[in-house]
């Protein structure tokens, strides 16, 4: 029984991070694509940063 719930407890770790991952592959890529968008949109002439850091 107890193998059986540490293959069970196993399972539910490794689904749970790699639902995880998945979800910050999205989240990374919406990132990057904002990035760019402010990249392209910026301000016309001299250094300006449309980004506050």
């Amino acid at each position: 029984m107890v193998p059986l719930i540490l293959v069970l407890l196993l399972a539910l770790i490794l689904f749970g991070a790699g639902f995880a991952l998945k979800a910050l592959w999205w989240i990374a890529a919406i990132v990057l694509v904002l990035w760019l968008l402010g990249f392209v949109a910026r301000p016309r002439g001299g250094s300006a940063r449309w980004y506050r850091w």
